[in-house]
Order: C-alpha cells, then structure tokens, then sequence
C-alpha cells in the first residue's frame, strides 16, 4: 500500500485523484489533505478516507474544522497556513506527496516534502519555475523520484523512458491554443468569462486563464527545460486544437515518440500515482477515426507576448522566472477581480521584469525574497493602472 499526502485536494487535480483512489483496492492509503477555504468538501473527503491530518489556511477555519472533527471522532489533526501545508508534506509514513496547489505557495512544502524523502507527483509547475535547478538537485540528492502531472509532461516523460537524455534532439510541447489562437478578437475588450471558456480542458480560473494567454506554455516549456534536463532552445511549441498528442520527443536519428490519448487528466494524475506500474483506466478510449484529422500550427510569439516574456525569462535564468512567475499570478488574479484588462496582464509581468536585477544563487531565499519582491511591484504597478482609468 502506498501512502500518500494531497496538497490542494479541493481542486480539480486533487478531487480527481481521490477518485482514483477510491476505486482502487486498498492500494493506497490517504495519510494527508489541504485545501484553502473549500471546507465542506474537505470534511467530505476526511469522512471518506479518514487522514490522520489536514490542513487549511486560516486559523480560524482549522479550529472550527477540529471541532467538527473531535465531535464526528476523527482522530484527525488539524493544521493551518504554510506552517499546515509543511505538516502535510512530510507526515512521517506518508510514501508520495500530490502537490496539485496553485503558484508559489507550493515551493516550500515541495521542499519539505523532498527534506522528508518522499516521492513528488508533481502538477505544481510555478515551484520548479521558481528554483526548478535547487529544487531537482535536491531531489537527486535524496534518491527522491519527481513525477510529472501535467499531461504534456507526463507525455514527455514516456516518451523518453529509458532514452539516453544525449539522444534527445528537440522536445515538441503542444498546446490547445486556448480560446484566442484564431480569434481576431482585441484583447483589449476579452472579458474573463471568455477567457475562461477553454476549448478542450477543464481546469482552476489560475490555469485557464494562463492558457488563454500561453503563459501556462511558457511555464511548461521552463518545466520541461528543468524537469528533463534540456535546454530551451530545444523545445519548441506546436498549436494543437484537438489536444490528443500530448506531446512529443524527437530524437537525433530522426524518430519522433509521441503520446495520444483522450484529453483527460485522470491518466497522467494514474500514471504519477502507479509508475511505474500502469492500472486500468475508465477513460473514454481513443478512436482515431472519430478524431479524423489532427492539426498543428506553429504559435505567434507577437500576439501571445507573455509566451514571449517566458522564454526570454528562462534564457536569462537565476531569479528572473521566479519574478516573472510571481508577477504573472498577481496580475492575473487581478484580471479575474476586474482591476485590468486582459491586455494588461503581459504588460504588467514585462514591467516588472525590466525592473530586475537578476540574482545566481544556489540559496533558496533568495528566490523567495525576489518572488515577493515581484508581487509587491505588480501590485503597484496595477494600482497605477487603476488610479488612471
């Protein structure tokens, strides 16, 4: 039985893969679980799989949840904030820990986590944006294996297999393009409820919104970049609106691996939570005569310029795609509340970055001290923007 800890279990990785949990036979057992706010489904998922402890964001939540707890006799210990999240990823007989949180919030329990020797299934891709070398050095460091979520990375990942990395001529990441590939639409006037009308997946506002701008793909391809060490340079990004090759690897003879399957994240979420064994899976099956046609298109750095920003963060590398990362989710929460407009968003990350002055550094605070630096930038940069409307 492998045991295992959940960080973000309320959102759409977390709650898939305690369906897949629930319908395995007792080859997993459910040690730990956090979520922000969302906790009536957390009490739910702590009635159905009984964790010896859970965590929540403010105090205030975790006391009244413990006394739920107490009342229901769960022997169940409550914890909160990033103090709560640590708890959670490094629980004593916990064998793997599921870090499906959204941001930079993840970096530290990841860190724990890995400290603790235990196994990452990781769909958290702003902590290896952040400190992705630190973080995958030190996961060599403690024999501990770091499996991919996501199911472009996921993709990648079976693809090479038991490849010589040497052999590896250039990783093609795709993309479903989101909702504005195609549109002629100014982005000025794109609303969010557009924006977070994705075509293929159904995923968090955070995700969805990246998607639309191809921010989520430059996060990817930095992902990719660290995860298997390639530079950037060799991974390029194909638009492919059916979204059934996940994506590819070329090799140096010429040969290009891929992996096809339904768009649906409950196989790659299985795969990280078995490897290396492979399970059944209730998936609709892939029926390429139904698909009929798969497309690719090459994407337009100049419409899509946080795609841009990312790449050019990523070449310039030590804090600088931590500030790029940190200022994307600052100004992306504030297109969700309606503080900017679409449009704004790069331009809000592209400002901050040009701020920048870029630190090396193989100590991790000094990533996470230029993260809230960024954040505190785009924050008054949007306060700027919103004094002048």
């Amino acid at each position: 039985m492998k045991n295992i800890s959940i960080l973000g279990s309320s959102g759409s990785i977390g709650v898939q893969a305690l369906d897949f949990i629930s319908k395995t036979k007792k080859e997993f057992k459910v040690c730990g679980l956090s979520v922000n706010s969302n906790i009536e489904l957390l009490k739910k998922q702590i009635a159905k799989f009984n964790p010896v402890a859970v965590s929540v964001f403010s105090k205030e939540d975790a006391d009244k949840l413990q006394k739920w707890c107490n009342e229901k006799k769960y022997k169940v210990k409550v914890f909160f904030g990033k103090e709560g999240l640590n708890k959670i990823a490094s629980i004593k007989q916990v064998d793997m820990v599921l870090s499906s949180v959204v941001g930079s919030v993840g970096l530290e329990p990841l860190l724990c986590a890995i400290d603790s020797g235990k196994d990452i299934a990781l769909a958290n891709k702003e902590s290896l944006v952040m400190a992705g070398r630190l973080i995958m050095q030190k996961a060599k460091e403690k024999g501990v294996a770091v499996l991919p979520v996501d199911s472009e990375h996921s993709a990648i990942f079976q693809c090479i297999g038991k490849e010589n990395k040497k052999s590896i001529k250039r990783i093609l990441l795709t993309a479903s393009g989101g909702p504005f590939y195609k549109s002629d639409k100014n982005f000025k006037d794109i609303t969010v409820e557009d924006a977070l009308a994705h075509p293929t997946w159904k995923m968090g506002k955070k995700i969805t919104i990246d998607s639309a701008t191809l921010m989520n793909k430059g996060l990817e391809a930095i992902e990719a970049s660290v995860l298997f060490d390639v530079p950037m340079d060799k991974i390029d990004i194909l638009i492919h609106p059916q979204s059934v090759i996940h994506s590819m690897v070329e090799f140096n003879d010429g040969c290009v691996m891929a992996q096809l399957s339904n768009p649906d994240m409950t196989l790659p979420i299985q795969y990280a939570l078995s490897y290396p064994e492979r399970k059944n899976c209730y998936i609709k099956r892939l029926n390429l005569t139904e698909v009929a046609k798969l497309e690719f298109f090459k994407p337009d750095f100049k419409k899509f310029k946080c795609l841009q920003i990312a790449y050019k963060a990523a070449k310039t590398g030590g804090t600088m795609p931590a500030v790029m990362s940190a200022s994307n989710e600052v100004a992306v929460k504030s297109f969700i509340d309606g503080k900017i407009k679409f449009d704004m968003i790069p331009y809000v990350v592209e400002t901050v970055i040009k701020k920048h002055k870029v630190i090396k550094s193989k100590n991790i605070s000094k990533y996470f001290e230029a993260d809230l630096w960024a954040r505190k930038q785009a924050e008054n940069i949007i306060k700027n923007i919103e004094e002048c409307k």
